[in-house]
Protein backbone atom coordinates (compact mmCIF):
# COMPACT_ATOMS: atom_id res chain seq x y z
CA UNK A 1 0.00 0.00 0.00
CA UNK A 2 0.98 3.60 -0.64
CA UNK A 3 2.56 5.53 2.31
CA UNK A 4 0.21 7.38 4.53
CA UNK A 5 1.39 11.12 3.72
CA UNK A 6 2.23 14.34 6.66
CA UNK A 7 2.27 17.38 6.40
CA UNK A 8 3.11 18.20 9.69
CA UNK A 9 5.97 16.77 11.94
CA UNK A 10 5.51 15.32 15.00
CA UNK A 11 7.44 16.26 18.05
CA UNK A 12 9.46 12.76 19.11
CA UNK A 13 11.17 12.61 22.25
CA UNK A 14 13.23 9.52 22.92
CA UNK A 15 13.90 7.82 26.03
CA UNK A 16 16.41 5.65 28.01
CA UNK A 17 16.54 1.33 28.85
CA UNK A 18 14.11 -1.12 27.90
CA UNK A 19 11.45 1.77 26.18
CA UNK A 20 13.78 2.95 23.71
CA UNK A 21 14.54 -0.22 22.47
CA UNK A 22 11.36 -0.85 22.06
CA UNK A 23 10.60 2.68 20.48
CA UNK A 24 12.76 1.69 17.50
CA UNK A 25 11.51 -1.19 17.05
CA UNK A 26 7.41 0.22 16.86
CA UNK A 27 8.86 2.45 14.43
CA UNK A 28 10.68 0.38 12.09
CA UNK A 29 7.75 -2.46 12.58
CA UNK A 30 4.68 -0.44 12.91
CA UNK A 31 5.21 2.65 11.21
CA UNK A 32 7.55 3.25 9.13
CA UNK A 33 6.56 0.32 6.25
CA UNK A 34 2.67 2.08 6.49
CA UNK A 35 3.43 6.27 7.17
CA UNK A 36 5.45 8.55 5.46
CA UNK A 37 6.64 9.57 8.63
CA UNK A 38 7.75 13.15 9.90
CA UNK A 39 9.03 13.82 13.16
CA UNK A 40 11.03 16.37 14.57
CA UNK A 41 13.82 14.19 16.83
CA UNK A 42 14.71 15.06 20.61
CA UNK A 43 16.87 12.34 22.48
CA UNK A 44 15.58 12.76 25.70
CA UNK A 45 17.93 9.60 26.70
CA UNK A 46 19.77 10.63 30.52
CA UNK A 47 23.00 10.63 28.78
CA UNK A 48 22.04 13.54 26.25
CA UNK A 49 20.29 15.29 28.49
CA UNK A 50 23.50 14.98 30.81
CA UNK A 51 25.32 16.30 27.62
CA UNK A 52 23.55 19.46 26.71
CA UNK A 53 22.77 20.80 30.56
CA UNK A 54 18.91 19.14 30.26
CA UNK A 55 18.62 21.75 27.45
CA UNK A 56 17.21 19.35 25.05
CA UNK A 57 14.40 18.89 27.74
CA UNK A 58 13.53 22.50 27.29
CA UNK A 59 14.16 22.71 23.28
CA UNK A 60 11.81 19.92 23.18
CA UNK A 61 8.82 20.98 25.35
CA UNK A 62 9.35 24.67 23.23
CA UNK A 63 9.07 22.38 20.03
CA UNK A 64 5.52 20.89 21.05
CA UNK A 65 4.29 24.63 21.14
CA UNK A 66 5.28 24.67 17.71
CA UNK A 67 4.08 22.07 16.21
CA UNK A 68 1.34 21.38 19.16
CA UNK A 69 1.77 17.58 19.17
CA UNK A 70 4.38 15.76 20.72
CA UNK A 71 4.87 11.61 21.37
CA UNK A 72 7.39 11.06 24.49
CA UNK A 73 9.47 7.82 25.37
CA UNK A 74 9.54 6.99 28.85
CA UNK A 75 12.45 8.25 30.69
CA UNK A 76 14.84 8.48 33.73
CA UNK A 77 14.76 10.59 36.36
CA UNK A 78 17.66 10.43 37.86
CA UNK A 79 18.56 9.92 42.03
CA UNK A 80 21.53 9.12 43.79
CA UNK A 81 22.71 5.63 42.29
CA UNK A 82 22.00 7.31 39.09
CA UNK A 83 24.42 9.99 39.19
CA UNK A 84 27.07 7.37 39.72
CA UNK A 85 25.93 5.10 36.52
CA UNK A 86 25.45 7.62 34.59
CA UNK A 87 28.86 9.53 35.85
CA UNK A 88 26.07 12.80 35.79
CA UNK A 89 27.09 16.74 36.44
CA UNK A 90 24.28 17.08 38.80
CA UNK A 91 20.79 15.26 39.52
CA UNK A 92 18.53 16.12 36.57
CA UNK A 93 14.79 17.62 37.38
CA UNK A 94 12.28 15.14 35.71
CA UNK A 95 11.37 15.68 32.57
CA UNK A 96 7.97 14.76 32.60
CA UNK A 97 7.95 18.21 35.26
CA UNK A 98 9.61 20.15 33.09
CA UNK A 99 7.84 19.87 30.18
CA UNK A 100 4.63 20.16 32.35
CA UNK A 101 5.75 23.64 33.75
CA UNK A 102 6.60 25.08 30.34
CA UNK A 103 3.01 23.27 28.59
CA UNK A 104 1.24 24.44 31.40
CA UNK A 105 -0.56 21.25 30.97
CA UNK A 106 -2.93 18.90 32.80
CA UNK A 107 -2.12 14.75 32.55
CA UNK A 108 -4.97 12.46 31.32
CA UNK A 109 -4.91 8.89 31.95
CA UNK A 110 -7.10 6.00 30.95
CA UNK A 111 -6.65 2.36 31.53
CA UNK A 112 -6.59 0.44 27.77
CA UNK A 113 -9.18 -1.83 28.85
CA UNK A 114 -8.97 -5.70 26.56
CA UNK A 115 -11.28 -8.78 26.36
CA UNK A 116 -9.25 -11.34 28.56
CA UNK A 117 -7.89 -8.72 31.03
CA UNK A 118 -10.98 -7.86 33.32
CA UNK A 119 -10.51 -4.94 35.99
CA UNK A 120 -10.42 -6.33 39.72
CA UNK A 121 -13.81 -3.93 40.19
CA UNK A 122 -16.35 -6.12 38.57
CA UNK A 123 -19.01 -3.15 37.54
CA UNK A 124 -15.90 -1.05 35.95
CA UNK A 125 -17.34 -1.61 32.09
CA UNK A 126 -15.79 1.81 30.53
CA UNK A 127 -12.26 3.06 31.69
CA UNK A 128 -12.18 5.79 33.87
CA UNK A 129 -10.09 8.54 32.98
CA UNK A 130 -7.71 9.84 35.68
CA UNK A 131 -7.27 14.34 35.00
CA UNK A 132 -4.49 15.15 36.99
CA UNK A 133 -3.08 18.33 38.30
CA UNK A 134 0.89 18.65 37.19
CA UNK A 135 2.00 21.53 39.17
CA UNK A 136 2.45 22.38 43.29
CA UNK A 137 1.26 20.47 46.51
CA UNK A 138 3.97 18.00 47.69
CA UNK A 139 5.60 17.99 44.73
CA UNK A 140 7.08 21.81 44.89
CA UNK A 141 7.07 21.82 49.16
CA UNK A 142 9.01 23.27 51.78
CA UNK A 143 9.82 20.49 54.20
CA UNK A 144 11.58 21.16 58.20
CA UNK A 145 12.60 18.99 61.00
CA UNK A 146 11.41 20.50 64.25
CA UNK A 147 14.26 19.54 66.73
CA UNK A 148 12.14 20.18 69.67
CA UNK A 149 10.07 23.00 71.56
CA UNK A 150 9.31 26.12 69.75
CA UNK A 151 6.93 27.82 67.65
CA UNK A 152 6.27 27.13 63.79
CA UNK A 153 4.38 29.88 61.61
CA UNK A 154 3.21 30.76 58.42
CA UNK A 155 4.21 33.90 56.78
CA UNK A 156 3.82 35.99 53.91
CA UNK A 157 5.28 39.63 53.39
CA UNK A 158 3.50 41.59 50.33
CA UNK A 159 5.49 43.69 48.13
CA UNK A 160 4.69 46.06 50.37
CA UNK A 161 6.33 45.04 53.17
CA UNK A 162 2.98 44.01 54.94
CA UNK A 163 3.26 40.95 56.74
CA UNK A 164 1.04 38.18 57.41
CA UNK A 165 0.87 35.33 59.57
CA UNK A 166 -0.33 32.36 60.87
CA UNK A 167 0.81 29.91 63.85
CA UNK A 168 1.07 26.68 62.23
CA UNK A 169 1.95 24.89 66.21
CA UNK A 170 3.13 25.39 69.54
CA UNK A 171 5.65 22.07 69.31
CA UNK A 172 6.30 21.18 72.70
CA UNK A 173 9.17 18.59 71.45
CA UNK A 174 10.31 18.03 67.91
CA UNK A 175 8.44 17.40 64.80
CA UNK A 176 7.94 17.96 61.24
CA UNK A 177 6.60 20.51 59.16
CA UNK A 178 5.62 20.53 55.67
CA UNK A 179 4.75 24.30 53.61
CA UNK A 180 2.48 23.77 50.09
CA UNK A 181 1.74 26.42 47.98
CA UNK A 182 -0.39 26.67 44.03
CA UNK A 183 -1.17 28.65 42.04
CA UNK A 184 -4.60 30.71 40.33
CA UNK A 185 -3.32 30.82 37.29
CA UNK A 186 -2.26 27.08 37.07
CA UNK A 187 -6.03 25.99 38.92
CA UNK A 188 -7.32 27.66 36.16
CA UNK A 189 -5.74 26.14 32.92
CA UNK A 190 -6.01 22.62 35.29
CA UNK A 191 -9.92 22.98 35.15
CA UNK A 192 -9.81 24.61 31.43
CA UNK A 193 -8.02 21.62 30.08
CA UNK A 194 -10.54 19.21 31.95
CA UNK A 195 -13.72 21.21 31.00
CA UNK A 196 -12.01 20.88 27.06
CA UNK A 197 -10.97 17.58 27.14
CA UNK A 198 -14.57 15.86 28.77
CA UNK A 199 -15.69 18.29 25.84
CA UNK A 200 -13.91 16.53 23.29
CA UNK A 201 -14.16 13.06 24.56
CA UNK A 202 -18.16 14.04 25.69
CA UNK A 203 -17.44 12.39 28.40
CA UNK A 204 -18.84 13.50 32.27
CA UNK A 205 -16.41 15.12 34.45
CA UNK A 206 -15.85 14.57 38.14
CA UNK A 207 -14.11 16.93 40.77
CA UNK A 208 -13.13 16.07 44.18
CA UNK A 209 -11.13 17.63 46.84
CA UNK A 210 -11.47 18.07 50.60
CA UNK A 211 -12.89 21.66 51.36
CA UNK A 212 -14.38 20.57 53.94
CA UNK A 213 -11.14 20.23 56.17
CA UNK A 214 -8.68 22.28 53.79
CA UNK A 215 -11.02 25.82 54.05
CA UNK A 216 -8.56 27.73 52.15
CA UNK A 217 -6.41 26.05 50.08
CA UNK A 218 -8.86 23.30 48.86
CA UNK A 219 -11.74 25.52 48.39
CA UNK A 220 -9.84 27.41 46.32
CA UNK A 221 -9.40 24.75 43.79
CA UNK A 222 -13.28 24.24 44.19
CA UNK A 223 -14.33 27.73 43.78
CA UNK A 224 -12.12 28.33 40.77
CA UNK A 225 -13.77 25.27 39.27
CA UNK A 226 -16.81 26.67 39.77
CA UNK A 227 -16.37 29.94 38.61
CA UNK A 228 -14.61 28.65 34.96
CA UNK A 229 -17.46 26.50 34.07
CA UNK A 230 -20.15 28.53 35.14
CA UNK A 231 -18.55 31.54 33.07
CA UNK A 232 -17.09 29.78 30.01
CA UNK A 233 -18.45 25.95 29.44
CA UNK A 234 -22.07 25.28 30.98
CA UNK A 235 -23.44 26.04 28.56
CA UNK A 236 -21.07 23.91 26.12
CA UNK A 237 -21.57 21.12 28.59
CA UNK A 238 -25.93 21.45 28.26
CA UNK A 239 -25.49 21.36 24.41
CA UNK A 240 -22.99 18.12 24.59
CA UNK A 241 -25.42 16.71 27.29
CA UNK A 242 -22.73 15.89 29.72
CA UNK A 243 -22.36 17.06 33.21
CA UNK A 244 -19.49 18.59 35.45
CA UNK A 245 -19.87 16.67 39.34
CA UNK A 246 -18.09 17.97 42.08
CA UNK A 247 -18.08 16.12 45.41
CA UNK A 248 -15.93 15.43 48.50
CA UNK A 249 -12.24 13.21 47.70
CA UNK A 250 -13.55 10.24 49.80
CA UNK A 251 -17.32 10.67 48.02
CA UNK A 252 -15.35 10.24 45.05
CA UNK A 253 -13.75 7.50 45.73
CA UNK A 254 -16.86 5.26 47.59
CA UNK A 255 -18.80 6.62 44.23
CA UNK A 256 -15.98 5.70 41.86
CA UNK A 257 -16.00 1.92 43.24
CA UNK A 258 -19.77 1.26 42.60
CA UNK A 259 -19.72 3.31 39.20
CA UNK A 260 -19.93 1.62 35.83
CA UNK A 261 -16.89 3.93 34.50
CA UNK A 262 -17.00 6.13 31.27
CA UNK A 263 -16.18 9.48 32.75
CA UNK A 264 -13.02 11.64 33.52
CA UNK A 265 -12.05 12.09 37.27
CA UNK A 266 -9.89 15.31 37.94
CA UNK A 267 -7.40 15.05 40.99
CA UNK A 268 -5.22 17.55 42.46
CA UNK A 269 -1.66 16.53 41.98
CA UNK A 270 -1.08 13.97 44.66
CA UNK A 271 -4.75 12.61 44.39
CA UNK A 272 -4.37 11.95 40.83
CA UNK A 273 -1.11 10.33 41.24
CA UNK A 274 -2.28 8.16 43.65
CA UNK A 275 -5.74 7.03 42.05
CA UNK A 276 -4.13 6.83 38.47
CA UNK A 277 -1.91 4.26 39.88
CA UNK A 278 -4.76 2.12 41.28
CA UNK A 279 -7.56 2.48 38.41
CA UNK A 280 -4.45 1.12 36.07
CA UNK A 281 -3.32 -1.75 38.91
CA UNK A 282 -7.38 -2.51 39.08
CA UNK A 283 -7.27 -3.20 35.25
CA UNK A 284 -3.91 -4.96 34.71
CA UNK A 285 -0.68 -2.88 34.67
CA UNK A 286 0.48 0.30 33.98
CA UNK A 287 1.97 -1.04 30.86
CA UNK A 288 -2.13 -0.67 29.93
CA UNK A 289 -2.59 2.60 30.09
CA UNK A 290 -2.60 5.46 28.11
CA UNK A 291 -1.22 9.51 29.16
CA UNK A 292 -1.42 12.98 27.20
CA UNK A 293 -0.83 16.22 28.57
CA UNK A 294 -3.20 18.56 27.51
CA UNK A 295 -2.44 22.33 27.71
CA UNK A 296 -5.41 25.15 27.72
CA UNK A 297 -3.62 26.40 24.72
CA UNK A 298 -3.86 23.29 22.37
CA UNK A 299 -0.73 21.53 22.94
CA UNK A 300 -0.53 17.78 22.99
CA UNK A 301 2.31 15.37 24.76
CA UNK A 302 1.65 11.80 24.26
CA UNK A 303 3.40 8.96 26.10
CA UNK A 304 3.00 5.59 28.00
CA UNK A 305 1.99 5.85 32.32
CA UNK A 306 4.94 3.95 32.95
CA UNK A 307 8.61 4.02 33.40
CA UNK A 308 11.85 2.72 31.39
CA UNK A 309 11.48 -0.71 32.59
CA UNK A 310 14.86 -1.48 33.89
CA UNK A 311 14.98 -4.74 35.12
CA UNK A 312 14.37 -5.71 31.47
CA UNK A 313 16.99 -3.49 30.10
CA UNK A 314 19.48 -5.20 32.08
CA UNK A 315 18.10 -8.74 30.75
CA UNK A 316 18.59 -7.33 27.25
CA UNK A 317 22.34 -5.79 27.87
CA UNK A 318 23.34 -9.30 28.86
CA UNK A 319 21.88 -10.89 25.51
CA UNK A 320 18.65 -12.42 28.12
CA UNK A 321 15.41 -12.45 26.50
CA UNK A 322 12.52 -10.11 27.40
CA UNK A 323 8.96 -9.96 27.53
CA UNK A 324 7.89 -6.51 27.87
CA UNK A 325 4.71 -4.75 27.16
CA UNK A 326 4.75 -2.06 24.52
CA UNK A 327 0.74 -1.57 24.36
CA UNK A 328 0.73 1.79 26.45
CA UNK A 329 3.94 2.57 24.09
CA UNK A 330 2.19 2.02 20.96
CA UNK A 331 -0.81 4.16 22.00
CA UNK A 332 1.32 6.72 22.52
CA UNK A 333 2.36 6.98 18.84
CA UNK A 334 -1.38 5.95 17.74
CA UNK A 335 -2.65 8.91 20.22
CA UNK A 336 -0.27 11.53 18.89
CA UNK A 337 -0.85 10.11 15.29
CA UNK A 338 -4.72 10.71 15.42
CA UNK A 339 -4.23 14.04 17.00
CA UNK A 340 -1.63 14.69 14.12
CA UNK A 341 -4.19 14.05 11.46
CA UNK A 342 -7.56 15.18 13.21
CA UNK A 343 -5.00 18.61 13.33
CA UNK A 344 -4.38 18.77 9.75
CA UNK A 345 -7.31 17.38 8.49
CA UNK A 346 -5.65 14.03 7.19
CA UNK A 347 -8.42 10.75 7.97
CA UNK A 348 -6.13 8.34 6.56
CA UNK A 349 -3.51 9.13 9.57
CA UNK A 350 -6.54 9.23 11.97
CA UNK A 351 -8.06 6.43 10.82
CA UNK A 352 -4.36 4.38 10.87
CA UNK A 353 -4.00 4.93 14.68
CA UNK A 354 -7.37 3.53 15.14
CA UNK A 355 -6.66 0.35 13.26
CA UNK A 356 -3.63 0.30 15.17
CA UNK A 357 -4.43 0.35 18.33
CA UNK A 358 -7.15 -2.39 17.23
CA UNK A 359 -4.54 -4.70 16.25
CA UNK A 360 -3.06 -4.48 19.73
CA UNK A 361 -6.51 -5.62 20.87
CA UNK A 362 -7.47 -8.15 18.56
CA UNK A 363 -3.74 -9.44 18.94
CA UNK A 364 -4.23 -9.48 22.75
CA UNK A 365 -7.97 -11.24 22.40
CA UNK A 366 -6.47 -13.66 20.43
CA UNK A 367 -4.29 -14.97 23.12
CA UNK A 368 -0.83 -13.60 21.61
CA UNK A 369 0.34 -11.54 24.54
CA UNK A 370 3.52 -10.41 26.92
CA UNK A 371 3.91 -12.67 30.17
CA UNK A 372 2.70 -9.48 32.14
CA UNK A 373 -0.35 -9.85 31.07
CA UNK A 374 -0.24 -14.10 30.44
CA UNK A 375 -0.27 -14.43 33.82
CA UNK A 376 -3.47 -12.31 34.76
CA UNK A 377 -5.81 -13.06 31.94
CA UNK A 378 -8.95 -14.89 31.91
CA UNK A 379 -8.18 -16.37 28.52
CA UNK A 380 -7.27 -20.06 28.17
CA UNK A 381 -3.87 -21.34 27.11
CA UNK A 382 -2.35 -17.97 26.26
CA UNK A 383 0.80 -17.68 24.09
CA UNK A 384 3.76 -15.69 25.77
CA UNK A 385 5.30 -13.77 23.23
CA UNK A 386 9.23 -12.10 23.90
CA UNK A 387 9.13 -8.21 23.50
CA UNK A 388 10.13 -8.57 19.83
CA UNK A 389 7.60 -10.96 18.80
CA UNK A 390 4.86 -9.24 20.16
CA UNK A 391 5.15 -6.56 18.26
CA UNK A 392 5.47 -8.67 15.37
CA UNK A 393 2.19 -10.17 15.70
CA UNK A 394 0.66 -6.99 16.37
CA UNK A 395 1.91 -6.17 12.81
CA UNK A 396 0.63 -9.63 11.63
CA UNK A 397 -2.95 -8.37 12.33
CA UNK A 398 -2.64 -4.63 11.36
CA UNK A 399 -1.44 -5.60 7.66
CA UNK A 400 -4.51 -8.02 7.63
CA UNK A 401 -6.87 -5.36 8.60
CA UNK A 402 -5.58 -2.40 6.30
CA UNK A 403 -5.33 -5.13 3.24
Amino acid sequence: MEKIKMSTPLVEMDGDEMTRILWQMIKDELLLPFIDLKTEYYDLGLEHRNETNDQVTVDSANATKKYGVAVKCATITPNAARMTEYNLKEMWKSPNGTIRAILDGTVFRAPIQVKGIEPCVKNWKKPITIARHAYGDVYKNVEMKVPGAGVAELVFTAEDGTVTRETIHEFKGPGVIQGQHNLDGSIESFARSCFKYALDTKQDLWFATKDTISKKYDHTFKDIFADVFEKEFKAKFDEAGIEYFYTLIDDAVARVMKSEGGFIWACKNYDGDVMSDMISSACGSLAMMTSVLVSPQGYYEYEAAHGTVQRHYYKHLKGEETSTNSVATIFAWSGALRKRGELDQIPELVNFADKLEKACLTTIESGKMTKDLALITSLQDPTVLNSENFIKAIRETLEASLS
